[in-house]
């Protein structure tokens, strides 16, 4: 391989989800196979990256003052904010039209491991949102692992003193799914989070 095949794969790889096989297919597509799609691509990162931000009240992207989201007054206005770890978790939970109120999106969870402190994550906007906004409860959406679970005890300890309440979503069997298949951190919560039948 060419260095500059190699630079193009490494940097592609580097995105979530994109191993070496995926970004060599991806390298060979764009400078052999389509290589007039490479200029399409490069003009939509330019333009995304000159005009996509990080909404200031939520996290989400947005190319305004505000997201769609935020924007939207025909959402849900009773207090809720869903927190979520990241914007493509807002986007699932849009996609599946379970909810229509607010969100905050903490870019992250805290990974001492991994270097992520509050100080990288979005939770000084959040504050300021209960502190101005009419923030009745939190959901807090993240991950049901020990870097989510630390992000919300430590989101616990920090609203002590703010009169908000703070729910978090069901984990479990997934639909259809088996007992048999499941493993014990799966089991734990779904009989952690069951419901009177």
């Amino acid at each position: 391989m060419t260095p500059s095949f190699e630079r193009l794969q490494k940097q592609l790889k580097k995105l979530p989800g994109v191993g070496f096989r995926s970004s060599e297919r991806m390298a060979i597509h764009l400078l052999l196979e389509k290589p007039e799609s490479s200029q399409a691509l490069i003009a939509a990162l330019e333009s995304a990256r000159d005009s996509v931000s990080s909404c200031p009240t939520c996290g989400n992207i947005c190319e305004a003052e505000q997201c769609i989201i935020c924007e939207d007054t025909r959402r849900s206005q009773s207090g809720q904010v869903c927190v979520v770890e990241h914007v493509s978790d807002l986007l699932s939970l849009e996609k599946s039209g379970a909810y229509n109120g607010a969100y905050h999106v903490l870019h992250g969870k805290l990974s001492p491991i991994n270097g992520v402190g509050p100080e990288e994550l979005n939770f000084e906007s959040l504050i300021k949102r209960i502190k101005s906004d009419a923030v009745s409860e939190l959901i807090l959406a993240l991950p049901n692992d020990i870097e989510g679970e630390a992000t919300c005890h430590y989101l616990i300890d920090l609203l002590n003193e703010h009169p908000v309440s703070v729910s978090r979503i069901g984990f479990g069997l997934p639909s259809g799914g088996s007992v048999l298949y499941a493993d014990a951190v799966t089991l734990q919560s779904a009989l952690s989070a069951r419901q009177i039948f």
